[in-house]
């Protein structure tokens, strides 16, 4: 999801930030070693062939993969990759790096310092509150942005990698927005799809 205003920071929860900035500075050395670069290529609706992968549910990470390296390096990769200069994001989602599964990174607008947090195998319970709408854009989809309706506050559920058990949240405000927009691209959704109020950028 692309940023579309800069919000105050407030304070709030960084223990799965700092859990999960120390996993990206260790994988970080892995993938400089490999030579690979962090930024990864991100999916759009242009491409047809990519478009369909755009479209299509996303997975569930497995017990085995949860116990892989291969989730943190995804995630540190992903942030890597929303938060490159071209990119100017406050959320991503793995079907947008041509990974279909279920693994978003959200800007917490939030929290002191409005730090990028991975949320894997992630849910959105339930919803609540008003409806309002909003400005969205989407780094899949270039040049577009849309005024997108959507609930005012929501019930996040995740997997939590310090307790290796289900966590959920409540959030509210733009960041719930973020939670959503990118929630919906785990289901093969996209914001287009949601509003008929399209415009150039």
């Amino acid at each position: 999801m692309k940023s579309l205003f800069n919000a105050s920071p407030a304070s709030g929860r960084l223990r799965l930030a700092a859990l999960w900035l120390a996993a990206a500075i260790f994988v970080g050395v892995a993938v400089s070693c490999c030579g690979q670069s962090p930024v990864m290529h991100v999916y759009s609706v242009s491409d047809p062939a990519e478009e369909k992968l755009l479209r299509t549910p996303c997975e569930d990470f497995t017990p085995r993969e949860l116990r892989s390296r291969r989730v943190a390096r995804l995630a540190k990769r992903m942030i890597a990759t929303v938060t490159d200069s071209t990119q100017n994001g406050v959320g991503i989602a793995a079907p947008q790096v041509g990974v279909s599964k279920r693994l978003i990174v959200v800007c917490r607008l939030d929290m002191e310092g409005e730090p990028f947090i991975p949320y894997i195998n992630a849910r959105i319970d339930s919803c609540f509150g008003g409806i309002v709408t909003g400005r969205e854009g989407c780094l899949s989809i270039p040049d577009l942005r849309g005024n997108v309706p959507r609930y005012e506050s929501i019930v996040v559920s995740y997997w939590d990698p310090d307790t290796g058990e289900r966590r959920s949240e409540t959030v509210s405000g733009y960041t719930a927005r973020i939670f959503q927009h990118e929630t919906d691209h785990l289901e093969g959704i996209l914001y287009t799809d949601r509003t008929s109020d399209i415009y150039p950028e």
